[in-house]
């Protein structure tokens, strides 16, 4: 049932005021595709929300918010010790990191603790630790939002890049994702050389150890969302050319980068911005975290504008001192006003 006015501060992880013209949660096709035509028949602007943990919501979401709520997991044999998993749109990716572990499938450990559900993975192409969402995906099944017509896409359709995707270009606002496909193994491959996780950890690992290993180093570097409002990394890594990086590095010597296949060198945005001493600032109830600067914090009672303000602070800042532009990592959703 389609709710009006309803209060969405809970279900973004930042806990930013934000109200819902309409509201549907569902994880009934059928459901949300009646929605759908509604909302083209009364030309209401559709917006698809998840977990609520890439995103700075505004105030007002106009129209109709469509929440999927699938939550179901399935396992099918693949052969050669593959396994391909279905999972439900709605469904808790940590949550399905633990489940995979304790079965010890190999694939997805290193993404433990990412918050959100299922159905945002794909759109951010979500990574941490040495390994990508692209690494593991097989395929994706979504509704498109004109029509309700149903589709699946393959790694190839995504256009998967650096926390980047066809989701967040040609397909933005336009689908809902109702359900993903990934393909694990039951081979041990466990992925070590990032950060300090091998010395964590013996030298053959089972999938749970390093889950709790990679959950251990994401508990003491970043803010727990229940506790302080965040939406994880602010900022993404930016990457320049070989020749700015080597300049940069003429004039930072210690700075913080990692050369690409593509010739680019990606840079470290956090040290970027700690270098500028923004690490720790805040600015009425919104701040950058003080043991991660990638991480832009709300203390409560904040907004939008306090937040988006802080951010713009920190690119102009940057870009000041080394010439380099930091991209906003979150999506931006709703208006500032009724």
């Amino acid at each position: 049932m389609i709710r009006r006015d309803v209060e969405l501060a809970s279900a973004n992880t930042l806990g930013l005021p934000c109200r819902a013209e309409r509201f549907l949660a569902t994880d009934d096709v059928a459901t949300i595709r009646d929605a759908l035509r509604q909302a083209v028949v009364r030309d209401w602007p559709l917006t698809v929300l998840g977990g609520g943990s890439n995103l700075v919501v505004q105030p007002w979401l106009p129209g109709l918010t469509l929440q999927p709520t699938f939550a179901d997991l399935r396992l099918e044999e693949a052969g050669q010790g593959d396994v391909l998993v279905h999972a439900g749109a709605g469904l808790n990716w940590h949550a399905l990191v633990e489940a995979l572990a304790e079965r010890n499938l190999w694939g997805i450990e290193n993404l433990a603790l990412i918050p959100g559900h299922v159905g945002a993975a794909p759109i951010q192409n979500i990574g941490a630790y040495g390994v990508e969402l692209a690494d593991v995906f097989e395929r994706v099944h979504l509704l498109h939002l004109e029509d309700g017509r149903e589709a699946i896409l393959g790694r190839q359709e995504c256009a998967f890049g650096y926390r980047d995707s066809v989701f967040k270009h040609a397909l933005e606002n336009r689908v809902v994702i109702t359900r993903l496909v990934l393909r694990v193994s039951r081979r041990a491959r466990p992925r070590l050389d990032y950060g300090d996780l091998a010395r964590r950890l013996g030298a053959t690992p089972t999938a749970r150890e390093v889950v709790a290993a990679v959950s251990a180093v994401r508990r003491e570097k970043l803010p727990d969302p229940a506790v302080l409002g965040n939406a994880g990394s602010f900022f993404k890594n930016p990457v320049v050319s070989a020749e700015r990086a080597r300049a940069l590095l003429e004039r930072h010597p210690q700075m913080p980068h990692f050369p690409l296949d593509d010739g680019g060198v990606k840079l470290a945005a956090g040290w970027l911005i700690d270098q500028c001493g923004l690490k720790g600032l805040r600015e009425g109830q919104v701040g950058v975290h003080d043991r991660q600067a990638l991480v832009l914090v709300h203390h409560g009672g904040g907004s939008a504008a306090e937040l988006l303000a802080l951010a713009r602070r920190v690119v102009d800042t940057v870009q000041a001192r080394f010439g380099v532009v930091l991209e906003q990592e979150p999506r931006l959703m709703g208006r500032m006003t009724r």
